[in-house]
């Protein structure tokens, strides 16, 4: 794969696999690029919630709208221009706040075949 720039324009948002909230994913890179992660952009509509443990190594970006995320640890909540790093293996439950959130995400490895 050759370097590229992307947009939320790029994006096919469709809903996150196998949940019932309103949460949409569109990956850009993929395992079907060839390259070694996954990159892509989520929209969560207000007042939408997940707890997952984690498959892959995430790093989530809140670029619109405001997310908290809660482990066992305690609860850490973004808004636009900061960063939550979701390490594999750690229960996560992640809440999107009264105006939704629009993020984009790294993972490794690949997310859509550790969810599978």
């Amino acid at each position: 794969m050759k370097m590229r720039k992307f947009t939320i324009a790029d994006a096919s948002l469709e809903r996150s696999p196998g949940l019932e909230a309103d949460i949409s994913v569109g990956n850009l890179v993929d395992e079907r690029h060839g390259g070694p992660i996954t990159i892509g952009y989520g929209r969560y509509a207000p007042g939408q919630s997940l707890t997952e443990t984690m498959a892959v190594d995430d790093v989530m970006i809140v670029l619109e709208g405001r997310l908290s995320v809660s482990t066992d640890a305690g609860t850490v909540t973004a808004g636009p221009g900061e960063i939550i790093y979701m390490p594999k293996g750690e229960t996560v439950t992640i809440r999107s706040h009264e105006e939704g959130a629009l993020t984009a995400y790294v993972t490794y490895p690949h997310w859509r075949p550790a969810h599978a």
